[in-house]
């Protein structure tokens, strides 16, 4: 068996990274619908343009490094995040809360994002590819404002979400209350 090189890895990780994102312009669409806070909507729908271009520059990647970005290779980790966010939005939620937890899927995929770019972009820069550093640290630079601006966007969100929980366990507790209150009575 021949041994495969950092090259190889590194066309295997890209060939990874570009099912990734493909993976994403099917999911943001969904998380875009199912988000209630018009901020949030927004924020999914210009995620969704930044990762269609984020594709077409990884295809350029390939292109100046003569390789074929083809693959059946299918990212594996992606496919779980998705998943998770897929079974967050058909948990019956609350809208806040709802929103809160997409927050929450969306930096767990902007998170594996920026490790599996800032890999390549190390790669690159070790094999000299300066064309492929180039257009790499332009999508890992979308996708650490991106994760900035989840950040931001929680905060109120979370607030509010924190604030419905908080009143609903106020109230299951006054109704328990008012049970003994009663079962001491009799």
């Amino acid at each position: 068996m021949a041994s495969k090189s950092l090259h190889d890895m590194f066309l295997t990780e890209l060939k990874d990274i570009h099912s990734a994102e493909r993976q994403l312009t099917r999911a943001l669409p969904k998380m875009a619908r199912a988000a209630s806070n018009p901020d949030l909507k927004k924020a999914f729908e210009t995620h969704l343009e930044e990762t269609q271009g984020q594709i077409e520059r990884l295809d350029d990647v390939f292109e100046s490094l003569g390789a074929s970005g083809r693959s059946r290779k299918k990212c594996e980790a992606m496919e779980g995040l998705v998943a998770e966010a897929q079974e967050i939005m058909e948990m019956g939620l609350s809208p806040d809360a709802l929103d809160s937890a997409l927050i929450a899927a969306a930096q767990k995929v902007e998170h594996y994002e920026i490790a599996s770019y800032g890999t390549v972009i190390a790669w690159a820069k070790a094999m000299k590819h300066d064309e492929a550093v180039k257009l790499l640290q332009e999508t890992l630079a979308e996708e650490k404002k991106t994760d900035d601006l989840l950040t931001k966007a929680a905060q109120p969100i979370n607030k509010k979400a924190a604030s419905e929980a908080h009143s609903d366990q106020s109230s299951s507790g006054r109704r328990g209350d008012h049970q003994q209150e009663r079962a001491a009575a009799h």
